[in-house]
């Protein structure tokens, strides 16, 4: 390995770190930075540093700074951000270019830009819940969420410019110590890091005793494998019978309530009946006595999951189906003669 794919590698494990950091901000560090990308952007200094404990927190305190003035992202964020791009794009041209981003910040880009739109989802979602007690409505927090700069949720970018100037050390500085912040004319409030991160072997969010994102003031995200979910919903989890998995309506609720269940587990305890098989499947059928046949094709993914187990999938298929093709080709909505994969996934 060359010396300049070597950075390129030192500085996405850097990022990829930070992305992932929990824990208390170092505010010394990250106020430092926000004052150098202040001065870098060729505006003065904010007159006040304020800190919230999540983001909820603090859409609310900006909201309470009548005196905070306009918003400055423009300045310290896109501006420089789009002159580096720029420049560092002339400077490797545009296959350079590719190459570069695929080495460094193409490997973060979905985890983080994923996990910042969840991030921005249940702020808005906490503040419509909240209602007039909140002081704010979504509304209104949506705008103010445009006014964020992501800190380490920016890691992606910040990997591709790392070691390519010092135009955006401030910015770097702020990511490297905390989480979101706000900049504005006189006033700056900055966020804290989240205190807990719990993600699956692909990277999604996942946890199922507890929010798989949290922050110190108990704002979270409760997630089952990458799906966004209640707290709520999750406690109930430990409880779970068979009926209960039948009688939910929502069906990505049902597959998660299926997994952390078990396949196996729901099959034997419904009194399932194995009703056929053949190369793309085995079909189950539950009968019941006062409702319609719960019918459900087993298969198998080809591809392997990251750690390099194959999955196993229960598909849900109408009562009247009899062979495990019949079920398989009816979601994807072809008839059993016409369902011929070349590679079943």
């Amino acid at each position: 390995m060359g010396e300049i794919e070597m950075n390129r590698t030192t500085a996405a494990d850097r990022w990829r770190a930070v992305a992932a950091a929990t824990g208390p901000a170092d505010r010394a560090a990250a106020e430092a930075g926000v004052r150098l990308a202040y001065r870098t952007a060729g505006l003065a200094e904010p007159e006040r540093v304020l800190w919230a404990d999540s983001p909820l927190a603090a859409v609310t305190l900006v909201r309470a700074l009548a005196d905070r003035g306009r918003s400055v992202r423009d300045e310290v964020r896109t501006r420089p951000w789009a002159e580096e791009r720029r420049r560092l794009h002339d400077l490797l041209g545009p296959a350079g270019w590719a190459a570069h981003w695929q080495a460094t910040g193409a490997h973060l880009w979905d985890r983080t830009r994923g996990l910042a739109e969840r991030i921005r989802a249940g702020v808005t979602e906490a503040a419509e819940a909240a209602g007039p007690a909140a002081g704010t409505g979504g509304p209104e927090v949506r705008l103010l969420l445009l006014d964020a700069v992501l800190g380490q949720h920016d890691a992606a970018w910040l990997a591709a410019f790392d070691g390519y100037g010092d135009r955006l050390a401030g910015l770097a500085a702020v990511a490297g110590h905390a989480g979101w912040w706000w900049p504005y004319e006189h006033a700056v409030v900055v966020c804290e890091r989240p205190v807990a991160l719990h993600r699956d072997e692909a990277g999604r969010l996942d946890r199922g005793d507890g929010p798989a994102l949290a922050f110190p003031d108990g704002f979270a995200l409760h997630a089952w494998r990458g799906m966004a979910v209640s707290a709520a919903f999750l406690s109930g989890l430990a409880g779970l019978t068979p009926e209960r998995i039948r009688d939910e309506e929502n069906a990505e609720l049902r597959r998660v309530m299926l997994e952390y269940y078990g396949y196996d587990r729901y099959l034997a305890a419904s009194g399932a009946r194995h009703a056929h098989s053949d190369e793309t499947g085995v079909l189950w059928r539950i009968e019941l006595a006062d409702d319609e046949d719960v019918v459900m094709v087993e298969v198998v993914n080809s591809t392997p999951e990251p750690d390099g187990t194959h999955r196993t999938y229960w598909l849900r298929v109408p009562p009247a189906t009899r062979t495990a093709r019949e079920g398989v080709a009816w979601t994807f909505g072809l008839l059993p003669e016409a369902y011929e994969p070349l590679v079943q996934t």
